[in-house]
């Protein structure tokens, strides 16, 4: 696989998303940002990257987002539901 510079790719045993600095033979230089802010910038062989596809990450996490609000409303209809079982069993 070829990268170019500024393409968004992944170590294949997972982690988080790197941006291509530059492309040297069989390295490529990445960059990322850490949990605590900062930069990093290193060379990884060719062979222990994948290339990331951000619009198919942004549609998998519109997707996770939708589910996880459904969730929340058959939470309230549950809650709902008992608390008027609740209010004729003290009736």
């Amino acid at each position: 696989m070829t990268y170019n510079a500024g393409d968004v790719v992944m170590l294949k045993s997972g982690g988080q998303a790197l941006t291509v600095a530059s492309v040297e033979a069989d390295e490529v230089t990445c960059i990322w940002i850490g949990e605590e802010g900062d930069l990093f910038r290193e060379k990884i062989p060719v062979a222990a990257l994948s290339p990331l596809d951000l619009e198919e990450e942004e549609n998998q996490e519109d997707d996770q987002d939708e589910t996880e609000d459904g969730d929340d409303e058959e939470d309230e209809e549950d809650t709902e539901g008992h608390t008027e079982k609740r209010e004729k069993l003290r009736a």
